[in-house]
């Protein structure tokens, strides 16, 4: 009876440990300053991933490129190098022709509602697009323009002869139709770049612009809403795996519609102070468009819609039925630029 007992008294004290899930310590990493917004929001993703897994799963963010260069962001969440990371898929023409339908110009009006918008279109098609990975969620930056140092540009054709580093393959493509001549290279860089002569100008959000040091060697900045860019934010399908059930659904309810629309209102706002920041420096033109210009510039535009389409035609969409359903998914969320 004794040893009986002494069997129930000792399986009671192992079943707890056998039930508990086994802990993830996630590497985090981008490619941006620690001081840049997306930092804490990635902390405070991994808090609340934390708290929903019942502290079973924690993380650590590394910025700055420090685990890996910003264009290879995706493929470091693919291979294992780290375990969620934050990518811009703009930055690989060619390779995620679909959500890059976020980055034509005079679409998206707000931060917030459209990474909300954009997120909740693309979830049917990230499946194929980044099928080498998990994906959790898109957002978007508040909308942004040129900025440059050799010349102001207003009118469309301003751009020929001038050497610019777009934003992304959809602003690259636009650099190249009106005669300008494309530099690539990540974000950190921009501002050398410029500097040194590479450059004459950017496409580049206002906050950022400020953060990188950007402005300190430019001049001329258009005040309209040109573009915006996308982001990701994937997982390596191996780490997600091999998690319990439990540990997957608090990873899943912060990969939603909603959290995406929490890291883009924290970005967009940070980026929306700049403008003012800017303003208010010496050596500075800050400029708006007339609304004969930004007809101009929206007619300039439009062959960058065909030329989106062709990509997401190539990778299995129907363009017209997918821009549309990404026009009424903006529009339910209040991001439909006019």
């Amino acid at each position: 009876m004794r040893k009986a007992c002494l069997a129930l008294l000792l399986a009671a004290s192992v079943t707890p440990a056998l039930a508990q899930d086994k802990t993830f310590d996630l590497k985090i990493s981008h490619w941006v300053p620690a001081s840049h917004p997306l930092q804490k929001s990635l902390e405070d993703w991994v808090a609340a991933v934390n708290k929903d897994s019942g502290g079973t799963i924690t993380g650590k963010v590394f910025p700055a490129q420090q685990l890996g260069k910003a264009f290879d962001h995706y493929d470091m969440a693919r291979d294992g190098i780290a375990d969620v990371t934050y990518v811009n898929p703009g930055y690989q023409p060619g390779r995620f022709p679909i959500v890059g339908a976020g980055e034509l110009p005079f679409l998206i009006s707000d931060a917030k509602g459209g990474s909300m918008g954009l997120d909740a279109w693309y979830r049917k098609y990230a499946e194929k697009e980044m099928k080498d990975v998990k994906y959790c969620l898109a957002f978007v930056h508040s909308p942004s323009s040129f900025h440059s140092k050799t010349k102001k540009i207003v009118m469309p054709e301003d751009v020929k002869g001038l050497k610019i580093r777009p934003a992304h393959a959809t602003m690259a493509n636009f650099v190249t139709s009106l005669g300008g001549t494309n530099v690539q290279s990540s974000a950190p860089e921009v501002r050398d770049i410029i500097e040194r002569g590479v450059a004459d100008g950017v496409t580049f959000p206002w906050g950022s612009l400020v953060l990188f040091g950007i402005d300190k060697v430019t001049k001329y900045d258009m005040e309209a809403p040109l573009y915006t860019t996308t982001f990701v934010f994937v997982i390596n399908k191996d780490k997600y795996n091999a998690m319990s059930d439990k540990q997957k659904a608090a990873i899943d309810k912060n990969c939603s519609v909603e959290m995406a629309g929490v890291v883009g209102e924290h970005w967009g706002k940070f980026e929306d102070a700049g403008v003012d920041k800017v303003k208010a420096e010496e050596g500075h033109e800050v400029y708006k468009l007339t609304q004969e210009q930004t007809a101009a510039w929206k007619k300039a535009a439009e062959p960058l819609v065909k030329t989106w389409g062709d990509g997401a035609k190539k990778a299995g969409a129907d363009p017209d039925a997918a821009l549309a359903d990404l026009k009424a998914s903006l529009k339910k969320y209040n991001a439909l630029a006019e």
